[in-house]
């Protein structure tokens, strides 16, 4: 996307303006523009975050955290309720119906989890699935008992988890038919096709079609829409050329919040960064508002932790790093790394940074080392290649690095993001603990966390979790970036929703050019 400048933008919008203003996407179809290929809506085997969003249209679950507090509601499920701590009980909506007009039965349910639960499924959702659920079995012909393995206070999340038909077997990988708002006519590798559900249980898509095109060059996307093939991007233009295009005839810009961290590592095991202390005064020698300012056009909103403010388990009551260049020279004097030469050239120490080679991200990462210099610490940005960038910081083989987190909706991912049993090993190589970040006591509440099942209580062993977690700085929490969308002014009725899923295509219409 690094290719686009705000002289192409002007350019291409003023072209687009002088045109005559006709629509050149069908009006029975919204034309939506993504930057990679989804490949499945199988819940089964929707890994990447794209086929997630694919999937959750054409497959709801018995829940769904597209809320704005990210409380999840529930969607196939008329009635969930916990029979004791190792067991729940499900009753289906009776107008739930798949696609193809069948009902939506305990079998569906039983038959999708089951799936995944055997021993030889290659779903890789199998690990996943069987620490939690010992079976889902059905009681009734709309009614199913889950088994847990523990107690889990996630599970309302938990089973946020697309249901698949089993009306005629055991579907083909693939083959799945849903019971969401929309179903898959095609899927090819330039685009993903959906057509509306008339059988579905809640409000129809406003509109008979939906086409998904895949368009890897950003200037390319971005061009689409101005020019009027293309109805909608979401979170896929750089952010600092939003504000040029705000504004702009024939497009609209809507922004919303996000639940996505944008955060810098810290290796907790280093030797400058195992102290606290010099954790801290990164933290503080980071002016976070003037990187959203500049180089994110003032699209993101100052982070605290994994949660974001309008996320039910957020606390507000922590240690907020804020600029303070002179505390973080005292806490690095204090840590021992005192400057050799007062305001001279010389630095107290210096550290790796290593990003993916994605030219926006190298450039915030440039501004970061920029502010951290100004207290002593020079820094050398790395670029590599993301797989080779993710290799490393999995086998902790950096000092600093910065990336994005998957969206976060539960408070349970304090648990995977900062318990010591997460931390990468040869039995768990892909751990989320890549800062090999380790609290006893963090360890204790967030495995109590995932066990409590009264709200309020596991609220505040969350708040607690959070305060350590903030005054300990294992990563430095940076922002969450705003989702945006932007539209061609004839799209009417598409909402964001702070995980970013597609729901808001079910509601979207159009109205007719002048």
């Amino acid at each position: 996307m690094h290719r686009i400048t705000a002289a192409m933008i002007g350019i291409a919008i003023a072209v687009s303006a002088c045109a005559p203003k006709t629509r050149r996407t069908p009006d029975d179809t919204l034309v939506m523009v993504i930057e990679a290929a989804m490949t499945t809506a199988d819940p089964r085997y929707a890994i990447t975050g794209l086929d997630g969003k694919l999937s959750k249209l054409v497959h709801p679950g018995l829940t769904a955290v597209d809320t704005a507090s990210l409380e999840p509601q529930r969607a196939l499920a008329a009635s969930i309720t916990r029979v004791d701590d190792l067991t729940w009980d499900v009753t289906l909506r009776p107008d739930a119906k798949f696609s193809d007009g069948t009902p939506v039965l305990a079998r569906d349910v039983a038959g999708t989890y089951r799936y995944i639960l055997d021993p030889k499924s290659d779903s890789l959702f199998h690990k996943q699935f069987a620490e939690r659920f010992r079976d889902v079995e059905p009681t009734g012909e709309r009614s199913v008992r889950f088994h847990l393995i523990t107690p889990l206070a996630t599970f309302m999340t938990d089973i946020d988890f697309g249901i698949v038909s089993f009306a005629h077997g055991t579907p083909a990988k693939g083959k799945a038919v849903g019971a969401g708002p929309f179903s898959v006519a095609e899927i090819t590798s330039t685009h993903v096709v959906l057509d509306a559900n008339p059988h579905y249980y809640g409000a129809k898509a406003k509109l008979p079609h939906v086409e998904i095109r895949f368009v890897r060059d950003g200037s390319a996307r971005l061009l689409m829409l101005v020019g009027g093939s293309a109805d909608l991007i979401q979170n896929a233009v750089r952010l600092d050329l939003v504000p040029e295009i705000r504004g702009r005839p024939r497009v609209e810009v809507t922004t919303g919040p996000s639940v996505f961290l944008t955060y810098l590592l810290l290796n907790n095991t280093d030797p400058h960064l195992r102290d606290k202390r010099v954790r801290q005064a990164i933290a503080l020698a980071i002016d976070r508002p003037a990187v959203i300012e500049a180089q994110l056009g003032g699209n993101a909103r100052l982070a605290t932790g994994l949660l974001p403010p309008n996320h039910w388990a957020y606390e507000a009551n922590v240690a907020h790093w804020n600029l303070d260049l002179s505390r973080a020279k005292r806490l690095l004097d204090e840590a021992g790394f005192r400057d050799p030469d007062g305001d001279g050239p010389q630095p107290r120490f210096s550290l790796t940074y290593k990003t993916s080679s994605d030219q926006f991200r190298v450039s915030i990462a440039r501004v970061l080392a920029a502010q951290l210099s100004r207290v002593g610490i020079a820094v050398e940005v790395r670029s590599f290649e993301f797989a080779t960038f993710f290799a490393d910081v999995k086998k902790g083989s950096y000092q600093l690095a910065s990336m994005q987190t998957t969206d976060i909706t539960e408070p349970d991912f304090y648990f995977t993001y900062f318990h010591s049993s997460w931390i990468p090993s040869a039995k768990n190589p892909d751990g989320y603990n890549r800062w090999r970040y380790v609290n006893p006591e963090v360890d204790r509440l967030t495995a109590a966390g995932r066990r409590e099942l009264d709200h309020d209580k596991r609220k505040q062993l969350y708040a607690e979790v959070q305060r350590i977690v903030a005054d300990d700085v294992p990563i430095i929490p940076l922002w969450h970036e705003d989702n945006i969308a932007m539209t061609n002014v004839d799209v009417q009725g598409y909402v964001l929703v702070p995980n970013a899923r597609l729901t808001g295509l079910r509601d979207a219409w159009k109205r007719r050019s002048e």
